[in-house]
């Protein structure tokens, strides 16, 4: 047995070899190892290339930006701008400028701004010429149209725009300059439906207004919701003012007294053969203008529902007048083809201003436009018509016979819709309908004055009235709403102090007017209230307008 550690022949032979090959392993990994370069040249090399690559881009950007500046060269300002806010000037271009350009234009030095403010001026006037359409030149011009017309003014019609004695001759354009100043002065400026400009600009800022008002309304708390003053009934709170005609009484009867529809202005008409204007306000009501119908007596006068003119008949006249006060032109209409009535006396105007409604004899109802003045159609009632009324949407006009029947009429179709008995009448006189299109008021010669609904006079033949007024003992010969359909004035020409104000819905009449033992009224010819009802006035027979202050009502 051989000892352990001591190792045989075969055995050192093979550990010998052993040596060998690992020395020889070792030797070529050194060899490898030399020709490998190190690390660090390596990342080196790599950063080099994409410098390269940058540069490559770098040049080709510069190029293109090169090429883009180049052609805006060529392009308009508009489309220079947007280019130079999407690619910018060159390359040293930054963010913050770019984010200027996009906010806007930059502020002006302040040597820049005046610069600026003093070719301002010319400039704005090159961009409002540039900017108004050229008018087409006429094709001729009448030499007679450019030669200027003289107008006598000491005419009876022209006498109150004289100022002085030397101004007895004038011109058209020197007249028509001294009536829109009159105009003015009875409108107190000039009216919105006569302001162009104005009512452009209105209509512009009327959507503005409204989201400013809702602006308003989110914006504030509180109540929003208040109960509503109504007219109290019993007492009626009113002041007795001067006569609206003070400065120029009628000479006999005053057949109509009116209220202007937009202005505070009354209108005065009667057998004198005159039509007075006069401002209203309660204290001197000083007098506008006057006209003069030569055998004319006026028996119905009214003003067009735009309150540019005056329509007047004649007491025993087959033609009427219109007065234009634009212009200051009276235009006789002589003869109206397709009416043949003797006399032209009762006419009604449709709130629209659309129709002239005359009312002729043995039943006829002669329907005019009011642009033309010419006959549209003809509508017939049974026997005598006494009286009509249109409603306030101008659709039906009620028609009061002598025989107490009430007729409804379609006015686009000229057809009678229906047809109602008015109750206890033995002949009909007047009728009035409320502005609101709810109540219908029939004046009988009894002096009874029926009150009715709407609704139940266009179902009903003989329809039961909501209240039968008897304060009057000799027939009615008038009767009108006030615009707030709280009131019933109710008169009759028969007999001194008979005129009543009637409370609506109560139906009850004011115990305060007229005034106990005191003749004031005598015989009411006429009467109406102004726009929104802080006047009442009652034209009588003394040629006086009488003027009275409803204190509820705040405005004119």
């Amino acid at each position: 047995m051989r000892a352990a550690g001591v190792l045989g022949p075969a055995a050192a032979k093979g550990s010998k070899m052993k040596m060998r090959k690992t020395k020889t392993k070792m030797k070529k990994t050194k060899k490898t190892a030399k020709h490998l370069p190190p690390r660090v040249d390596a990342t080196a090399a790599a950063a080099a290339a994409a410098e390269r690559v940058a540069a490559k881009q770098a040049a080709a950007e510069a190029a293109r930006r090169a090429r883009h500046l180049k052609a805006l060269r060529r392009v308009p300002g508009a489309e220079r701008e947007l280019e130079e806010l999407v690619f910018g000037h060159g390359l040293d271009v930054g963010e913050d400028e770019l984010l200027q350009r996009l906010a806007g234009p930059q502020r002006l030095h302040d040597t820049e701004r005046k610069s600026f403010q003093e070719g301002s001026s010319d400039s704005e006037v090159e961009n409002e010429a540039k900017g108004k359409v050229f008018s087409k030149k006429p094709a001729w011009v009448d030499e007679d149209d450019e030669a200027e017309e003289n107008v006598d003014m000491t005419h009876r019609y022209r006498k109150d725009f004289m100022k002085s004695d030397a101004e007895k001759v004038l011109t058209k354009k020197q007249l028509k300059r001294r009536l829109e100043e009159q105009f003015q002065r009875a409108m107190g400026g000039v009216p919105a439906w006569a302001d162009l400009e104005n009512r452009q600009k209105s209509k512009k800022t009327a959507s503005d207004s409204e989201s400013d008002e809702d602006d308003d309304l989110l914006c504030r708390t509180g109540n929003f919701i208040s109960n509503s003053e109504s007219l109290p009934r019993g007492i009626l709170k009113m002041r007795t003012c001067l006569p609206a005609n003070q400065e120029r009484f009628a000479d006999g009867r005053l057949a109509t007294v009116q209220f202007h529809p937009s202005a505070q202005v009354v209108m005065t008409a009667g057998h004198d053969r005159s039509v007075s204007l006069f401002q209203v306000d309660g204290i001197r009501n000083p007098r506008i203008q006057s006209i003069y119908l030569e055998s004319f007596p006026i028996y119905k006068a009214c003003f067009s529902v735009d309150g540019e003119q005056v329509i007047a008949t004649g007491t025993h006249h087959k033609m009427f007048f219109v007065y234009d006060m634009m212009s200051g032109n009276i235009i006789p209409i002589q003869r109206v083809r397709g009416v043949d009535e003797r006399f032209l006396k009762s006419f009604e105007l449709s709130p629209d201003g659309s129709f002239m409604l005359l009312t002729g004899t043995s039943g006829y109802l002669h329907l005019l436009s009011m642009k033309t003045k010419e006959l549209i159609s003809t509508m017939k009632v049974n026997g005598r018509c006494t009286a009509c009324a249109f409603t306030p949407d101008s659709s039906k006009v009620y028609s009061y016979s002598k025989e107490g029947e009430v007729f409804i009429w379609d006015v686009r179709s000229r057809k009678c819709l229906h047809k109602f008995e008015d109750e206890g009448s033995l002949e009909g006189k007047c009728i009035a309908v409320s502005r609101n299109n709810q109540y219908v008021a029939c004046g009988s010669a009894s002096g009874v004055v029926n009150l009715y609904t709407t609704d139940v006079c266009l179902k009903e033949n003989h329809p039961k009235p909501v209240k039968a007024i008897m304060n009057l003992v000799t027939s009615a010969t008038c009767v009108t709403f006030n615009p707030t359909t709280e009131i019933l004035a109710v008169a009759s020409r028969e007999t001194d102090e008979a005129v009543k104000l009637v409370h609506i819905p109560s139906y009850t009449v004011f115990s305060n007017f007229p005034v106990f033992r005191r003749k004031q009224i005598y015989l009411a010819q006429s009467m109406d209230f102004s726009p929104r009802s802080g006047f009442f006035s009652v034209a009588n027979n003394k040629g006086k307008a009488l003027l009275f202050r409803l204190k509820h009502y705040s405005d004119f």
